[in-house]
């Protein structure tokens, strides 16, 4: 009765696991321009979509189509950021709305979502709508990685049971072949083949429905090697797929090696099952590289890491403990009584240890990664929450069978529990039921992998472009600052006349924050298409108030001044990292406590190889307090020498420019010069020396020049309001040599 409701549990998880349909993307939209269903008086110049990972070049496209669905531009991956989808919107675009068609590729795992978005030009039209993202965990694509995980998992585990379990435990120079009876080899190989047999086909499949996604392909236009061979060679999934597929090329061989040579070398078998061991770390390892962890916003590559080790103690832990179900009833056909008994304790003695370490990295490494995915209660309702609920409540099933094993296995230990585990006498029915839930374990990984991570609730993805226009007589300017938060962005600058675009504008900018009289280099936009003019800079490091200042001289020769006020917010910024929270680093303290206790016997062997007099300890001991004093005190000087230098060449400003460098500003600054300063020209010497710092003297020790003067120069500014004085500062900035 028992194995049937255990066979319904296995059929009913796998029917619910596989046709998951998640509300999230893998990766997901991390900020948008223009933010959906945005009303624009004018249409914009480009479309800028990122992302939270980087996507694949090839496979990621963004559409732009009117109303009636044609499509009017298409666009890609920038060629400057791998997260960053854009798109050149046409010129002399009508009033109307319009729809974004995004297809972006994820290279951390190559999945594909499809999502669209609206924007309108000139009014809100009824009845226009974009369409959410459409991306689920495909029953196709959940079959081959449970598959494809599944076998590596069972590869795994059977090599590495060999090598530390079942060899130590019974093996005998009697089997030269291996060192156990040929039944338990021929058993472990039919194991082993299926597996590999899996892990090939499933991987197959897994590049076929992977060119399926990239190219929206059905199954059977995906199998003509135009397509396949594509992603294959020019995708980061492919790039991986070759590695993985070359790996089990290794272990396939070695393996088909070990058989072949059993009679003729048989003291091979074993080392190729050793070698076996390492390569199915490597095939294990590839499905990490290739997993959520990837796209992790905190440390990513220990996030792939510790997805590894978890990954590779799953493999021993549940992938062996299938293994050995599946050993134990041909090892044990010869025995009877207290001698099947002894031979199966053995058995379990040298698993339950190993198993008990592997189980302190499953768990330790799994509270690691759900810190990355889990921020808020709303996560744990989303799809992934649930699939990683229902992997926890599995794991914690087959976590109870091993204690309850564990328990059965020392009598003497756990007397008091002797009622507890009266049913587990009889070890071998125990262990196959706990193999069961070991497959479903390894089902439930599969499908975690291919469920959709929650998106953050602190991303913020609609948030308005800072933008601003000026007009020159018939020119109107239009500056945007995207993405318009700290970090890096780009100054698109548009120019027309009566709505026509208007070419051979030169255009030199400089960034500045008035808090700290911080003031850029110089800045030339570059002409990227007709009216648009555009430079990246870095300059905006910091929220708050900063000023783009524009010298425009036209093609006929015109020169003006144009001045942009910003309120930077943070929550423009493209988010590519967060900072490590409370429970990143008591998860990562757990880990490295499980990974030092599984060491822990490995370290002893060679400490007991040390010596350990009291002269050599003493040396030791202070030799490791004074370096690591050493490389505290190091640290700490180092960090408050940067603080010191960033403060010393960026401190506050004794006193703030509060008056725009605007057209207006420079004219009344030169007024106020000619009446007031002019006197400054007779000592040239001094003058000139002046003019040489203008690139690169702050605002305000250039305000106490015109206030309290400067060598030779006199104080001309003793008289003027303050705001005087700094519309003749703006001026001063126009003499720069």
């Amino acid at each position: 009765m028992i194995y049937r409701v255990l066979l319904l549990l296995f059929v009913t998880s796998f029917i619910t696991l596989a046709p998951a349909q998640p509300a999230e993307a893998h990766g997901y939209l991390v900020r948008a321009i223009p933010e959906n269903r945005a009303v624009l008086e004018r249409p914009p110049t480009r479309l800028q979509y990122w992302f939270s990972e980087a996507l694949e070049p090839e496979f990621s496209i963004v559409n732009l189509r009117d109303q009636r669905g044609e499509i009017l531009a298409s666009g890609g991956l920038n060629e400057n950021d791998n997260r960053l989808l854009t798109l050149r919107v046409p010129d002399g675009l009508p009033d109307g709305a319009y729809i974004v068609e995004l297809r972006p590729a994820f290279a951390s795992d190559g999945h594909v979502v499809a999502e669209s978005r609206v924007f309108f030009v000139g009014e809100e039209i009824g009845g226009v709508a974009g369409a959410g993202v459409t991306t689920s965990a495909i029953p196709l694509e959940v079959a081959w990685r449970s598959v494809a995980v599944t076998s590596a998992m069972i590869l795994f585990g059977t090599s590495i049971l060999y090598v530390l379990v079942l060899v130590p435990a019974w093996g005998s120079a009697k089997h030269p072949a291996g060192l156990l009876p040929p039944r338990v080899m021929r058993r472990l190989n039919v194991i082993f083949g299926y597996a590999l047999v899996g892990a090939f086909a499933a991987n197959m499949v897994g590049l076929i429905q992977q060119t399926m996604a990239f190219f929206n392909v059905d199954f059977a236009r995906a199998l003509g090697p135009e397509f396949w061979g594509l992603v294959r060679v020019g995708s980061r999934f492919g790039d991986i797929w070759n590695w993985r597929m070359m790996f089990l090329g290794v272990v396939g061989g070695l393996f088909l090696l070990s058989l072949f040579q059993r009679e003729s070398q048989p003291g091979a078998v074993r080392a190729y099952w050793v070698a076996n061991t390492w390569m199915l770390a490597l095939v294990i390892g590839s499905h990490s590289v290739l997993s959520h962890a990837a796209g992790s916003l905190l440390w990513p590559w220990v996030a792939v890491t510790f997805d590894w080790f978890h990954a590779l103690a799953v493999g021993f832990w549940a992938g062996g403990l299938v293994a050995l179900a599946l050993v134990l009833p041909v090892a044990l056909s010869p025995y009877s009584g207290d001698a099947r008994r002894q031979a199966l304790l053995a058995a379990l003695r040298r698993f339950s240890p190993i198993a008990f370490g592997a189980v302190l990295v499953v768990v330790t490494t799994g509270i690691y990664g759900a810190t990355n995915w889990i921020f808020s209660a709303a996560d744990v309702r989303t799809e992934f929450g649930g699939t990683l609920a229902f992997k926890i409540v599995l794991a914690a099933a087959l976590l109870s069978f091993g204690a309850w094993h564990h328990i059965a296995l020392n009598p003497a230990r756990f007397a008091r529990l002797e009622r507890l585990v009266a049913g587990a006498r009889r070890l071998l029915p125990t262990v196959r039921i706990e193999a069961v839930f070991a497959v479903l374990v390894l089902f439930s990984a599969s499908a975690l992998s291919a469920t959709p991570i929650p998106q953050p609730d602190f991303i913020v993805g609609d948030v308005a472009t800072p933008n601003q226009t000026r007009q020159i007589g018939d020119l109107t300017v239009e500056m945007s600052v995207v993405p318009g938060g700290p970090g890096v962005n780009t100054h698109d600058t548009r120019i027309t006349r009566d709505g026509q675009n208007v070419n051979g504008v030169e255009l030199v900018l400089v960034n500045a924050r008035p808090d700290t009289a911080f003031r850029s280099p110089a800045h030339i936009l570059e002409t990227v298409e007709d009216g648009l003019y555009v430079t990246a800079t870095d300059d905006i490091s910091a929220a708050g108030r900063w000023w783009s200042v524009v010298d425009l001289t036209t093609p006929e020769g015109e020169a003006h001044r144009l001045a942009f006020e910003w309120d930077i917010d943070s929550a423009a910024s493209v988010v590519q990292s967060i900072d490590p929270r409370p429970q990143h680093v008591l998860a990562l303290g757990l880990v490295l406590a499980a990974l030092m206790w599984v060491a822990y016997p490995f370290v002893r062997r060679g400490l007991l190889a040390l010596n350990f007099d009291i002269a050599s300890v003493t040396v030791a001991f202070v030799a490791v307090v004074v370096t690591a004093l050493v490389m505290v005190g190091g640290y700490i000087i180092i960090q408050q020498t940067r603080d010191d230098y960033a403060q010393s060449i960026r401190p506050p400003a004794q006193v703030v420019n509060a008056v725009l460098p605007t057209q207006a500003s420079l004219e009344r600054g030169a007024a106020l010069y000619a009446d007031y300063c002019i006197e400054w020209q007779r000592q040239s010497r001094d003058f000139n020396a002046l003019r040489a710092r203008l690139d690169t003297i702050r605002d305000d020790d250039l305000y106490f020049v015109v206030a309290e003067g400067w060598r030779g120069l006199a104080a001309c500014g003793a008289v003027m309001e303050e705001d005087q004085r700094w519309d003749v500062v703006n001026y001063l900035r126009t003499l720069v040599r």
